[in-house]
């Protein structure tokens, strides 16, 4: 069963500390919690995400997906950015300031800018034939996918900095949805441009390296077992806010529970 978690809990470290004070776990063990959470609460499991990779999805409501996604992926750099200004340690910073230039993109000496993930979505929502006005002006934001997508950002700005750093943790998982989605698409949705699924392609080479950028952290920061806990509680979060959306967006346009407000 899922449980809400109250992203405004006043917890030490915002999460539901289960167990009493006692020994912290083992590397190995607080690895494997961090990695269950994912096993059994990630969102490759949702049954919109299992409707779009059998091929089970239109044109609509591949549209209604990637207008939605888009508000959660042009926050990313500013998590990213609210995660950089709350943390003291500079060398970390050298590293996750690499998460900004990736969704931003990257501007180069000549002028020119070199795309990021928030260009490379445009491009698949334009390829779907969405427009930038469409995507950007958030005309068709759901409102559950708004306050969830709010949510984390509330909970990155008002966490610890090592427990917001642990919400990312989520990308442990990302590679394996990343690579069934790409295979998806590019099976049963002939219909979109190949170059357009250029964000799928490169996460399957940033996820793995920024998580295990992330994890070093989370294992060298969280040493009681209360902030440990507090981590794991970080990503079922993380992992409540992503299920969350896909509700909205599966109750808005597979199975519609009553008609959006005009």
């Amino acid at each position: 069963m899922r449980v809400s978690r109250d992203p405004t809990s006043a917890l030490p470290f915002g999460n539901l500390v289960t167990e009493s004070p006692a020994t912290p776990w083992s590397i190995d063990e607080f690895t494997e919690r961090l990695r269950n959470v994912g096993r059994e609460q990630y969102h490759d499991r949702h049954p919109f995400h299992e409707l779009m990779n059998d091929g089970n999805l239109d044109r609509e409501q591949l549209r209604v997906w990637v207008a939605n996604r888009f508000y959660y992926q042009k926050i990313i750099p500013i998590k990213d950015a609210i995660v950089m200004s709350r943390c003291p340690d500079r060398n970390i910073r050298r590293r996750w300031i690499q998460r900004i230039v990736d969704h931003d993109g990257q501007l180069l000496p000549d002028g020119t800018v070199e795309p990021g993930g928030i260009e490379k979505w445009l491009r698949l929502g334009e390829a779907l034939g969405l427009t930038r006005e469409e995507l950007e002006s958030e005309q068709l934001l759901l409102p559950a996918v708004r306050y969830s997508v709010d949510a984390y950002l509330h909970f990155v700005s008002t966490r610890p900095w090592v427990i917001a750093i642990a919400s990312s943790l989520t990308e442990l998982f990302a590679p394996k949805l990343m690579a069934r989605r790409l295979e998806a698409f590019e099976r049963h949705y002939t219909f979109i441009d190949p170059a357009a699924l250029a964000y799928f392609r490169a996460r399957l080479t940033q996820a793995p390296r920024d998580s295990d950028h992330a994890l070093a952290i989370v294992h060298a920061r969280c040493t009681t077992l209360a902030e440990q806990q507090a981590a794991v509680g970080a990503i079922e979060f993380k992992c409540d806010l992503l299920w969350a959306q896909l509700d909205a967006i599966y109750f808005h346009c597979v199975q519609p529970t009553r008609p959006a407000p005009a």
